[in-house]
C-alpha cells in the first residue's frame, strides 16, 4: 500500500512542475518592438533603468499602452545627466513608469482618466480637443503626434512630443540643481604626515568667526631662533609640552647606532652633565643645533685641554647653537651671505660659517672643521650635524690686542717670572744696599 502511494506521488510531481505559471515573450510583443522602435532614446532609457523584468510580468498578465516621447524630447543635457546619474534611480524609473498604463488605449478615446504603472502619485487624463478644422489627441498637455504607431496583440504605442514628468521627479531635479545640492566642495590640500609619529595629521575642527583660538595661547608663545630671552611662562614649563629629555635621549642614541660619534656621546652623558641641561632647555621651549665632532677629531685632543676644570664643558657650549639649523639652511646662507656668524652658548664667542668646497666649513685657519655628515638627527626641535673637528673660539687676548686702523698698537711686554726664593733674595739683598753682585734681579 505505502509503495503504491509512493509511485502516485512520483507521477504527480512533474505533472506539479510543468503547471507552473511562467512568464514568457514572444518576438511578436510590445516590448521587444519598443526596443527595435524608432524611439531608442526611451528603449536605452528602459533599458538602464532595469524595467524590462517588471514590464514582462506586467505584459504577461494585461496589455499595456506606452507613450513613447520623441527622440528629441529627451536632449536636455542636464535633465538626462540627472536621470542617468545611479543614485536618481528612483526617479528614473518613475519617469519611465509614468508613460506606461497597464490597459490598452485605442486611438481617438474619449476624455478618461487612467493610472499609470509609477503609482498613485502621478495620473495620466486623456482628453479630445476639438477646433474648427481638426480634432486633436492631447495627454496632459503633451500632444500624440504618432497615435498607434507600434501595435502588437499585447499592448500598443503611441507617439509623444514631449516628456511627462511626475511633480516628484520634477522636485527631485530642481532640488538637486539648487545651490544647497551643487555647492561647491572647499577644496583641500594634501594630506600632512606627522614627522613624529609617521602619521596623519587630524585636520583642525572648523572654528565660527569669534571663536577663541582652538590651540592653547602657550604654543604660539614658542621661542625662535635666539635663545633669550625666554618666554616667561615657557612653552614647556609645568604643563611639558615638550619632553626635552627623551629628544635628548634619542639624538644621544641616534648618535651611537650612527657610528663614529661615540666620544661625543660619552662627554654629554658620563665625562659632563649636559646631556642633563639640554633635555630641560628642550623641555622649556628652546631649539638647538649640536655640532658634533667625529671620534677621530675627538681623539686629537691632548690631556690638557681636557684636564682643566670645566674645558670640557667649554669645548662643548662652544659646539651649541641656539637656533634649529640644517644642513640645507645653513649651506644657503653661506651662500647669499658668504659668512655667517651662529652664536653659541659659549658666550659671548661666535662660531663662523663659510662656504667651502660646495660644503659649510666653521671655524678659521687650522682650527676649522667642515660639515662631514648632514642631518644625523633633526625632530623639529634637536638637530645635530656631524663635522670632522673640535672647533675653538679665538683667544680673548687676540681679540683685545687687535688693532684697529689709523690707531697705534699698545705693545705690552711680559717679564718672565722668576723663583719665590730668588724673588725674596733679592728683595733682602736690594735693603742692605749690597746691589753689585746681583744687578741680575732688577
Amino acid at each position: 500500500m505505502a509503495m503504491n502511494v509512493i509511485f502516485i506521488i512520483l507521477l504527480l510531481l512533474p505533472i506539479t512542475t510543468f503547471s507552473m505559471p511562467q512568464s514568457q515573450i514572444n518576438s511578436n510583443s510590445i516590448l521587444v518592438a519598443l526596443l527595435d522602435s524608432h524611439y531608442t532614446e526611451l528603449a536605452e532609457l528602459v533599458d538602464k533603468a532595469m524595467l524590462l523584468h517588471k514590464l514582462e510580468d506586467t505584459v504577461s498578465i494585461h496589455n499595456i499602452t506606452i507613450f513613447a516621447p520623441k527622440n528629441e524630447a529627451f536632449r536636455d543635457p542636464h535633465f538626462k545627466l540627472f536621470l542617468l546619474q545611479p543614485r536618481n534611480l528612483i526617479s528614473l524609473q518613475t519617469l519611465l513608469l509614468s508613460h506606461i498604463i497597464p490597459t490598452r488605449i485605442a486611438s481617438k478615446t474619449d476624455s478618461t482618466r487612467h493610472r499609470t504603472l509609477a503609482g498613485d502619485h502621478h495620473h495620466i487624463r486623456l482628453q479630445t480637443n476639438s477646433s474648427a478644422a481638426t480634432t486633436q489627441w492631447t495627454v496632459d498637455g503633451a500632444c500624440v503626434t504618432h497615435p498607434d504607431a507600434v501595435t502588437r496583440p499585447d499592448g500598443v504605442i503611441h507617439g509623444i512630443d514631449q516628456l511627462l514628468v511626475p511633480r516628484s521627479v520634477q522636485d527631485d531635479f530642481n532640488r538637486r540643481r539648487s545651490l544647497r545640492s551643487i555647492s561647491a566642495v572647499k577644496p583641500e590640500g594634501a594630506p600632512e604626515v606627522d614627522p613624529r609619529t609617521h602619521r596623519l595629521k587630524k585636520p583642525a575642527p572648523p572654528s565660527k568667526p569669534g571663536s577663541p583660538p582652538a590651540l592653547p595661547i602657550s604654543d604660539a608663545l614658542a621661542p625662535g631662533p635666539s635663545i633669550s630671552p625666554a618666554p616667561a611662562p615657557g612653552p614647556g614649563g609645568p604643563q611639558h609640552h615638550f619632553n626635552g629629555e627623551a629628544q635628548v635621549k634619542g639624538f644621544i642614541q641616534t648618535l651611537l647606532q650612527y657610528g663614529g660619534y661615540n666620544e661625543m656621546a660619552d662627554i654629554l652623558v658620563n665625562l659632563t652633565s649636559l646631556a642633563t641641561e639640554m633635555g630641560r632647555l628642550v623641555s622649556e621651549g628652546y631649539v638647538l643645533t649640536v655640532l658634533a665632532p667625529n671620534d677621530e677629531a675627538m681623539a686629537k685632543l691632548t690631556t690638557d685641554q681636557l684636564s682643566e676644570p670645566g674645558s670640557p664643558e667649554q669645548i662643548m657650549y662652544y659646539h651649541l647653537i641656539p637656533e634649529y639649523q640644517t644642513e640645507e639652511s645653513m649651506y644657503n646662507s653661506v651662500r647669499r651671505f658668504g659668512k655667517v656668524q651662529y652664536e653659541t652658548l659659549r658666550v659671548p664667542h661666535k662660531v663662523v660659517a663659510q662656504e667651502a668646497d660646495g660644503s659649510v666649513k666653521f671655524g678659521n685657519g687650522d682650527g676649522s672643521a667642515y660639515l662631514f655628515d648632514p642631518d644625523i638627527y633633526t625632530d623639529g626641535r634637536i638637530s645635530v650635524q656631524g663635522i670632522d673637528g673640535v672647533l675653538f673660539p679665538m683667544e680673548e687676548e687676540e681679540d683685545a690686542n687687535r688693532a684697529k686702523p689709523g690707531k697705534p698698537t699698545k705693545v705690552v711686554t711680559v717679564k718672565q717670572r722668576r723663583g719665590k726664593l730668588l724673588e725674596a733674595t733679592c728683595w733682602m739683598l736690594g735693603t742692605i744696599g749690597q746691589h753689585s753682585r746681583f744687578t741680575s734681579c732688577q
